[in-house]
C-alpha cells in the first residue's frame, strides 16, 4: 500500500490579558529529533477508490474530503491578526522573527492601558513606524473610561493630517469590567451614552473612518450565557439597539478557558472550547442581524485560550498544544467568515500569553507562518475523523491548499480525498513538538491518498 507518512525518528540517549475579573465570566531522558523522511510503500494492487462523500454531505469514517471546485468566497485577510502596545514591547532583535511571521491586523494599544491614559500624538508615531514594518492593518483605541469626545477628535484629526491612514478606530476596552476594575457603578447605559459621543465627535473630525465596538470582555452562544449588566441588561443586545446605526465592525473578545484560581486547561477541555466557536459566531451573527436588520462584520479583538497569567502547563497559553489549538480556532473562524481576529498578546513576559517571550519564541507563533502558506480563497473541506480538523483553500498563485489539525493525543492515518484530481506530488509543512512549522519538501502523492499526521499536529499540505 502506497502511503505519503511523515515518519518522526527519535534516537533515544541514556500579566494577565488586558484586566481579567475577579469571578469566572459566563465559563531526565534527553532525545534528539532526526530529520522527518517520507517514507512510500509501494501496493500490491491499488484499487480505485469509491467517492467519500456527496457534496455537502459528511465524509466517509477515517477520511478527509477536499473539493476544489466548490467555491466558499475570499477568506479575510485580517485574520491573522495580534495585539501590540506600550507595555507588549518587541526588542529589536526579534523583529526579523515578527515580519516573518505574516501578521496581518494590528491592534494597538491592545488591553487596559488606554482605560486609565490619554493616548498622546508621540505614541501614535511610534505605532506608525512598528505597523509598517509588519505591512499589517491597524486599528487604534482611544480611552472610553473617563475620556473625553474632544481629546478623541483631536487623535483622530491628527492621524488624519499625518497622512497615516487608520480608518479603524475602537473606543475603550472591556467596558463589562469597568464596574468591578474602577470600583463604581458603570452599566450598559452608561457605556452606550458616552461611547456614542466620543463616536459623534470622532466621526465629525473625520467622516471616512469606521468604528468598531464595543469590545466586550467574553462572548458565548446563547442569550442566556453572554454578559449582563448590573441591572440584568445584555450588554451586545443593548449595545446594538443604541449605536448600531454607528458601529461598522462588531467586537468581543474570547477566553474561552477561564478559571478563578489559575488552573490550567486541559486537553479534552481547550478541544471542547475549539468547537465551541462556530456557535458562538453564528449567535452573534443573527443577534445582530436581528437587532439592527443588517449585517455587519464581525472581530475577536482578544483572542488565546484564557486570560490569565498560568504558564509552563501542557495546555497553557505558552505551550505547543496552545498553537495547534489556535490553528483549529483560526480555521473555525475562517469558516464563520469572521472579519478580523487578534490574538492576545505579541510580547509579555509575566504570562504565558504573549507570542514572544524577550528574546523567545512561543509556539504559537508558528502558527501564523504555518498560514502564511494558505490560501485566500476558501474551498469545501470535511472531515470523518475523531480529533481532526480540515479547512482548504486556493492560492493567488493557483495551489491548492489543506490544513489538517491533529488536536488528539494519538498519531492518525487518515484518507486524503481532493475531488476530481489525484496530484503527483505536494508540498508538505508541519507543526509539531518537533517541527516548528518546517518544510519537509516536496514529495510524491499516495495512490491510496493515505495520510499520516502525527499526535497534537498541524500539516499542510501544498498543491501546485
Amino acid at each position: 500500500m502506497k502511503r505519503l507518512t511523515i515518519l518522526l525518528t527519535i534516537g533515544i540517549l541514556g500579566l494577565t490579558a488586558c484586566y481579567a475579573p475577579s469571578s469566572p465570566q459566563p465559563v531526565a531522558t534527553a532525545v534528539v529529533p532526526v530529520e522527518p523522511t517520507a517514507v512510500i510503500e509501494e501496493p500490491a494492487t491499488p484499487a480505485p477508490a469509491a467517492p467519500a462523500v456527496e457534496i455537502g454531505g459528511v465524509p466517509a469514517p477515517g477520511t478527509l474530503v477536499v473539493d476544489p471546485s466548490v467555491d466558499l468566497g475570499p477568506i479575510s485577510p485580517y485574520i491573522y491578526g495580534t495585539n501590540y502596545g506600550p507595555m507588549h514591547a518587541v526588542p529589536i532583535e526579534m523583529m526579523p522573527d515578527i515580519i516573518d511571521s505574516g501578521f496581518t491586523a494590528l491592534r494597538w494599544p491592545g488591553g487596559a492601558w488606554t482605560d486609565t491614559v490619554d493616548m498622546q500624538p508621540f505614541q501614535l508615531d511610534q505605532f506608525i513606524w512598528f505597523y509598517e514594518q509588519l505591512g499589517a492593518l491597524p486599528t487604534v483605541s482611544v480611552r472610553l473610561h473617563n475620556g473625553s469626545p474632544e481629546t478623541a477628535a483631536n487623535l483622530v484629526s491628527y492621524a488624519s493630517d499625518k497622512g497615516y491612514g487608520i480608518e479603524y478606530w475602537s473606543i475603550g476596552n472591556e467596558p463589562t469590567l469597568y464596574e468591578e476594575q474602577f470600583n463604581e457603578s458603570y452599566d450598559a447605559e452608561r457605556l452606550n451614552r458616552e461611547w456614542r459621543a466620543i463616536a459623534e465627535a470622532m466621526k465629525a473630525a473625520d467622516p471616512s473612518i469606521k468604528l468598531m465596538g464595543p469590545e466586550l470582555h467574553q462572548w458565548n452562544s446563547s442569550l442566556a450565557t453572554t454578559l449582563k449588566d448590573s441591572a440584568g441588561r445584555d450588554w451586545m443586545t443593548e449595545f446594538l439597539q443604541a449605536n448600531g446605526d454607528l458601529v461598522d465592525v462588531v467586537t468581543v473578545h474570547r477566553y474561552p478557558y477561564w478559571s478563578a484560581t489559575n488552573e490550567p486547561a486541559t486537553f479534552d477541555e481547550m478541544q471542547a472550547t475549539a468547537a465551541a466557536m462556530n456557535a458562538e459566531v453564528a449567535f452573534l451573527r443573527g443577534l445582530i442581524r436581528e437587532t439592527t436588520g443588517r449585517d455587519l462584520p464581525i472581530a475577536i479583538t482578544e483572542l488565546n485560550s484564557t486570560p490569565t497569567s498560568v504558564q509552563n502547563q501542557p495546555a497553557s497559553p505558552d505551550s505547543f498544544f496552545n498553537a495547534v489549538w489556535y490553528a483549529d480556532v483560526l480555521g473555525r473562524l475562517i469558516d464563520e467568515d469572521v472579519w478580523m481576529v487578534n490574538q492576545w498578546v505579541i510580547s509579555q513576559r509575566s504570562t504565558g500569553l504573549g507570542l514572544i517571550n524577550g528574546f523567545t519564541i512561543r509556539p504559537t507563533l508558528y502558527t501564523f507562518r504555518m498560514y502564511k502558506h494558505f490560501g485566500d480563497q476558501q474551498v469545501y473541506a470535511a472531515s470523518g475523523v475523531d480529533n481532526v480538523t480540515v479547512y482548504a483553500a486556493q492560492r493567488d498563485d493557483g495551489a491548492l491548499t489543506v490544513m489538517a489539525v491533529n488536536l488528539g493525543d494519538e498519531e492518525q492515518t487518515v484518507t486524503l480525498d481532493i475531488a476530481g484530481t489525484t496530484p503527483a506530488e505536494a508540498e508538505v509543512w508541519l507543526l509539531d513538538k518537533d517541527h516548528n512549522a518546517e518544510n519537509l519538501g516536496v514529495q510524491p502523492w499516495p495512490a491510496d491518498g493515505l495520510v499520516t499526521l502525527p499526535a497534537q499536529s498541524v500539516t499542510l499540505v501544498v498543491i501546485q
